[in-house]
């Protein structure tokens, strides 16, 4: 059973909807311990008080702003709780946007959004009518002391909701260009060939975290005590430098579509919102 993170209502208009979220994915990797390297005993943090100098134990915890150096103020969780505003309890949509215009730079998390059995008729109503127009809905949401923009989109089955980024946390990289007259005309054709080669759709499942699973491997042989015979890592690849005959190389190495086979073309983001 997936862990629910938040429960409240989606308004639209007059109309709103009691729903939770779940997050829809989570990073996976090899955790490790820090251990005493004598007798590898586990070794835990510890918070210290410097002016003290004795270690504090958590009860004894309090938030803190500083305004200059050295020098806070105290912050009690009961009065984060009274400048939470309405959007901790109410999504309320602002506005519809295309999903075409979103730029994916601005996505952060994703969460499915579950509709309570009391809700199920309005959220099918926002789900189907995001799906038709092609439109996400813009929102702000309050959640572990911070307002996010959110993004409501029509999914494979049901509504997605994703964190958006303010339009400040987003560095703009004004100083880059990107000049196209270096590029001629047969290289951009040639690029181009090489796209439809490598054309497929998007299967995540295809790929896999391979580092993990090495690392996975040695732990299970560790264990096991045994030693594992490592490969010999593959070479790198030889830079060419002149690229018409790199994009040519490329191409014959490229594994090309069956014969007649049809390419849907991609279109991003709004494939996704499928």
């Amino acid at each position: 059973m997936p862990t629910t993170v938040w429960k409240g209502q989606i308004a639209f208009g007059l109309v709103s909807f009691p729903v939770k979220l779940h997050a829809a994915a989570r990073s996976q990797s090899v955790s490790f311990h820090q251990l005493r390297q004598c007798d590898h005993s586990r070794v835990k943090q510890v918070l210290y008080c410097q002016a003290e100098d004795r270690p504090v134990p958590r009860a004894e915890l309090v938030k803190g702003f500083e305004y200059e150096r050295d020098r806070y103020v105290v912050v009690a969780e009961d009065e984060l709780e009274q400048m939470a505003p309405p959007s901790s309890r109410v999504m309320e949509v602002r506005e519809f946007v295309p999903i075409a215009e979103i730029d994916p730079v601005y996505l952060d998390a994703s969460y499915y959004v579950v509709p309570e059995t009391a809700g199920e008729k309005p959220y099918t109503l926002l789900y189907e009518v995001l799906r038709r127009s092609g439109h996400a809905a813009v929102a702000q949401w309050t959640c572990h002391n911070r307002e996010y923009l959110v993004l409501l989109r029509s999914g494979r089955f049901g509504l997605l909701l994703h964190t958006v980024f303010y339009a400040d946390e987003v560095r703009a990289l004004d100083e880059f260009r990107t000049e196209v007259e270096w590029v001629s005309p047969r290289e951009l054709e040639l690029a181009g060939l090489l796209v439809e080669a490598l054309a497929a759709r998007f299967e995540p499942a295809k790929y896999r975290d391979t580092y993990r699973e090495n690392v996975r491997t040695m732990l299970d042989a560790k264990i096991r005590g045994e030693e594992l015979k490592r490969e010999e890592p593959a070479p790198p690849p030889v830079a060419v430098l002149d690229i018409l005959e790199g994009l040519k190389a490329s191409l014959a190495r490229a594994k090309k579509p069956a014969a007649g086979a049809r390419r849907s073309p991609a279109r991003l983001p709004a494939a996704a919102a499928r």
